[in-house]
């Protein structure tokens, strides 16, 4: 009940405003999310490079509907590669961003409007020599933003995509995504999704994302490995080390503030290391998904806000 309830809730201006203001909460966001401004974040991914680690950033905000925010969506994210690029930390910066943050619910002509965004984005993105990747949202939004991505990709062809391993879909998906030049970020999903189109419970998600990994680990495309669980991080580094895969043709993702000393080991070890980095004042939502919607997650910030090991 709680699964199904909060993230409705969530959205809601006064829920949003009282949960930030608890000591726990606030904990919470100051642990998992760099901070609610552009500086934050790039003070974020300096010192994360000053750990040998690389980062994607994510400005946080869904839900859009008008195109006017779907535009200052944009400008923040444009505004966000100008101040890396002045702090000389660009090359190499991975943007992440929803395609609903850049227009694509509004009425009419959200697919249109956000296509364009993107586009600006990415050709932005490209004079920094930074990337750009397309987030993945619910399983109503999968084919669009697929689609959205082959375009894209015709001017751009360094733009990534996410796959969630518990949508049934997935491993045609990452068939058909797995070729030369393309970047993938496999991911076990933060949605709630029916049993219509989606595994259910963590050991089926947890084989999907086996299968996965072993199709875009021998294809030959660049596979960005993101997970926390201990099985499939492991899973993955004997896998490439048996297909000979070189470090730097695939890299592991995790969350910025979740097991960072794990992050710090996989980079001692010569792999390619990338850290999410949320930011934003609008983060309730995408801490719910992170939190409440997937419950062992609530055990794990418990103990990150205890250690910072």
């Amino acid at each position: 009940m709680i699964q199904k309830l909060m993230p409705p809730v969530s959205r809601h201006p006064l829920t949003r405003a009282l949960v930030t203001r608890t000591p726990l909460a606030r904990g919470i966001i100051d642990r998992f999310v760099a901070g609610p401004s552009d500086t934050d974040a790039i003070a974020a991914v300096a010192g994360l490079a000053d750990l040998g680690l690389l980062a994607t950033v994510d400005l946080l905000g869904e839900d859009i509907t008008r195109a006017q925010d779907a535009a200052d969506t944009l400008l923040a994210y444009l505004g966000l590669l100008d101040l890396a690029d002045r702090a000389g930390i660009a090359a190499g910066l991975d943007v992440s961003v929803k395609l609903s943050a850049l227009g694509q619910a509004v009425p009419r002509d959200g697919r249109k409007l956000s296509y364009e965004n993107a586009a600006e984005l990415c050709a932005r993105a490209a004079a920094a020599n930074a990337t750009v990747t397309l987030d993945m949202e619910d399983h109503t939004t999968t084919d669009s933003t697929l689609d959205t991505l082959v375009e894209l990709r015709r001017d751009f062809p360094f733009v990534g995509a996410v796959l969630q391993a518990q949508l049934l879909r997935t491993e045609t998906d990452c068939r058909d995504l797995a070729t030369a030049g393309s970047r993938v970020r496999l991911c076990k999903g933060a949605y709630r999704e029916p049993s219509a189109v989606a595994y259910q419970g963590r050991p089926a998600v947890a084989a999907a994302y086996a299968r996965c990994l072993g199709i875009l680990l021998t294809g030959s495309g660049y596979p960005m490995i993101a997970t926390h669980d201990p099985a499939l991080l492991n899973l993955a580094g004997r896998f490439a080390e048996h297909v000979g895969r070189l470090p730097a043709t695939f890299e592991y993702q995790l969350l910025y503030g979740v097991r960072p000393g794990e992050q710090r080991r996989l980079a001692s070890t010569g792999a390619t290391v990338r850290v999410y980095v949320p930011y934003g004042a609008d983060c309730v939502p995408y801490l719910t998904r992170r939190l409440v919607e997937r419950p062992t997650n609530l055990l794990l910030a418990a103990r990150a806000l205890r250690s910072r090991a």
